[in-house]
């Protein structure tokens, strides 16, 4: 069957790969099921929030033609702000830091997105650099009159997630297979809270376990702390995680994490990055729990291709 010619590049979004696993599973688990990403544009789920966020602005009457777009961010989600308000036609301003990854940094600016990278402790991704670079996200909108995103409130955000959660049910359903659990790190929480919403609506309603790094347990011991897993653990409450949108929160140790990416890309071909690892390392440690039978859910939430300037695939994390 011939495939569809779409309209604009954002009409791709979504849509993803969900596969099983076969070789980083333990004997005697549950099955793992991963949602690839990186099919997405800029290979990042961050696309379905970035759509969500900017389409949410335009309906509302909040985002108009030639208003300038902000937001602070560890990188994906600049990343894919960059790709949608390139095709929309919106000028955009990220502010971000050092910590993250050069690739990401370079893709934003590939799209056009104009810069402000604020220096972080010693490449350590901590609360106060999160402060500061709000404090210029303030500046930006007050001088430029700028709409802020603000990803980690932002609402509109929870219907593009939404949509991830039914095509993991379809999916699922399509293979006879039901969703026991489903765990994923959480960055602003949204991702989770979305995908829970749908993962509810069906016939068996899936267990939520929120993932977080254990050298930042905001969720578990109410602490944060510094750590390099881009994108999650930033150690602040999360608004669009309310009561009641997971069942259980877990730490996941890092280096373990770090190590498995290596394993995932050459014995699997899942080529991601550490908080795709950190997910998958939290979802071995359900599937041993759950046993044979079962289906435990997860993401790889972006590609590897992002990381590659860093040490997550030297031979040194084997």
């Amino acid at each position: 069957m011939p495939l569809a010619i779409s309209s604009s590049v954002t009409d791709t979004i979504g849509a993803t790969p969900l596969v099983r696993l076969a070789h980083v599973v333990p004997e005697g688990a549950a099955q793992i099921l991963v949602k690839l990403e990186s099919g997405n544009p800029t290979g990042s789920y961050k696309d379905r929030m970035a759509l969500a966020m900017i389409e949410g602005a335009e309906r509302s009457g909040a985002l108009r033609r030639g208003r300038r777009v902000v937001e602070f961010t560890g990188g994906s989600t600049g990343s894919s702000l960059a790709f949608v308000c390139a095709v929309k036609g919106y000028p955009l301003s990220i502010v971000t830091s050092d910590a993250f990854s050069p690739e990401k940094l370079h893709t934003m600016r590939a799209f056009g997105a104009d810069l402000t990278v604020v220096p972080s402790e010693q490449g350590r991704i901590t609360p106060s650099l999160f402060d500061r670079m709000r404090q210029e996200v303030d500046r930006i909108v007050e001088q430029q009159d700028a709409f802020w995103t603000d990803q980690f409130h932002n609402t509109d955000a929870l219907a593009g997630y939404e949509r991830m959660g039914h095509e993991i049910l379809d999916q699922t359903a399509a293979a006879g297979a039901a969703v026991d659990a489903f765990c994923a790190g959480v960055g602003t929480g949204g991702m989770l809270a979305g995908v829970a919403t749908a993962l509810r609506s069906g016939e068996h309603p899936a267990r939520i376990v929120a993932l977080e790094p254990a050298t930042s347990p905001m969720l578990t011991r109410g602490r944060s702390g510094p750590h390099r897993v881009e994108g999650i653990g930033t150690g602040m409450i999360l608004p669009l995680l309310t009561s009641g949108t997971y069942d259980e929160a877990r730490t996941v140790d890092e280096d373990r994490a770090r190590r498995l990416a290596l394993p995932l890309a050459r014995l699997e071909g899942v080529f991601a990055g550490t908080s795709s690892a950190l997910n998958v390392s939290g979802a071995i440690e359900l599937a041993q729990q759950l046993g044979p039978g079962r289906s435990v859910v997860t993401v790889a939430v972006d590609t590897g291709f992002k990381y590659l300037s860093g040490d997550l695939f030297r031979e040194t994390h084997e």
